[in-house]
């Protein structure tokens, strides 16, 4: 089975957690982890960005708003699954229960999960915005050719993003979530396929699909290589503030690309499109194990939507 024959595609979508899995439909979204204990599931409600303001259903902009969405949904689920793993294994330091005290329980965790996006975004636009800039501009010959030094900017992203991909790759823990990863890809293919979702079933589907978050934001860069010719300007720091402004303007156009590639998988140009996020799903992915499996069914079937074609692409 392959990604290319979808008798359906939908819009649900998922991300790997800590020994589980988040899956977010039309109307719920659903956390399952695996603990020494056995499963633990959460399952809510959610209305997004778009409905509650209707103008990011535009074009452009609802690629903001789902970003948005799956940064601040994505944040939580980590947060939820990371505390399953550890709240049996580690004490809370003098600080966190010092900050508990002080702001309550909850309070606090919403703290340190604004602050652990806060770091995250600054970076990513360290290693993808800063870095790549800054060393472009070290060497004469490709600092004073404008053309030279973008191309060297966006080059220098791809080999940065690859290694940092490579190099989570290799870490034993991460090994485990992407094998999350592989079933999460494995049962929304088994839906979209229209068959049964069974351990058997998840199993023999493929483990890279076209519409992965990781095809977007290699989109993302190699749109921000082309962008990158229209910044008119040598200095690096204004390179670089000018490179952070153009981002809404590259997820808006990526997220549009990526929606037409997963609505289109079978035709030639969308194959082309979507092959490297394909091939970087060779780093991203594992094949998963059964217990992998069983948590990516269990999730999928907590979102799918009571009404038919609901959560159609």
């Amino acid at each position: 089975m392959t990604e290319e024959k979808c008798e359906f595609k939908t819009s649900i979508g998922g991300q790997a957690l800590i020994e589980g899995i988040l899956m977010r439909g039309p109307d719920k979204q659903a956390i399952v982890c695996r603990t020494p204990e056995g499963i633990e599931e959460k399952t809510e409600d959610i209305v997004s960005l778009k409905e509650k303001h209707p103008i990011f259903t535009k074009p452009f902009l609802r690629g903001i708003a789902v970003l948005f969405a799956s940064l601040q949904h994505g944040m939580n689920a980590l947060t939820f699954s990371a505390s399953l793993q550890t709240a049996e294994t580690e004490e809370s330091s003098k600080f966190e229960k010092w900050l508990g005290e002080k702001l309550g329980v909850k309070k606090a965790e919403k703290l340190f999960m604004v602050l652990a996006l806060i770091i995250g975004l600054f970076l990513a636009i360290f290693l993808f915005t800063f870095l790549p800039t800054f060393i472009s501009g070290l060497f004469p010959i490709i600092g004073k050719n404008l053309f030279l030094r973008s191309f060297a900017e966006g080059v220098l992203k791809l080999i940065i993003f690859f290694l940092y991909l490579y190099a989570c790759s290799k870490l034993p823990d991460m090994q485990r979530v992407f094998g999350y990863h592989g079933a999460e890809h494995k049962s929304i293919f088994c839906y979209e396929n229209c068959e049964e979702l069974t351990v058997e079933n998840v199993r023999k589907q493929s483990r890279f699909h076209p519409r992965c978050g990781t095809s977007f934001l290699i989109v993302v860069i190699i749109l921000g290589i082309f962008l990158g010719f229209l910044i008119r300007f040598q200095n690096t720091l204004i390179r670089i503030l000018f490179r952070i402004l153009l981002l809404p303007i590259l997820v808006g156009i990526a997220y549009e690309i990526n929606h037409w590639v997963g609505a289109n998988c079978e035709k030639p140009l969308a194959k082309i499109l979507s092959a490297p996020g394909r091939f970087l799903q060779r780093l991203t992915t594992n094949e998963p194990d059964d217990e992998m499996i069983e948590c990516a069914i269990l999730a999928l079937k907590r979102v799918i939507p009571a009404e038919s074609g609901k959560d159609a692409w």
